[in-house]
């Protein structure tokens, strides 16, 4: 009856340690999922930024063009 409680406290400490690695690698999982969130979110954003400044700039030239007498879109639409 006294090996009982010893191994009662083993194996309660066994379980804290694991509990303890457990949380651990959670947090550390829980870290790289966000930092590949927002790796990826910059990604996705940069993108359409440089889309947007794409786009931006060729209607500007289009404006131009109509300003200066041409068609504001090849093949002559309005």
């Amino acid at each position: 009856m006294s090996l009982q409680p010893i191994t009662d406290r083993r194996a309660h400490e066994e379980t804290d340690r694991l509990h303890e690695r457990a949380l651990a690698e959670a947090q550390r999982l829980r870290r790289e999922a966000i930092d590949d969130f927002w790796r990826h979110a910059n990604g996705l954003l940069g993108d359409a930024a440089r889309s947007a400044q794409r786009a931006a700039v060729r209607l500007g030239q289009r404006l131009r063009r109509r300003d200066a007498g041409g068609t504001a879109f090849p093949g002559g639409m309005a």
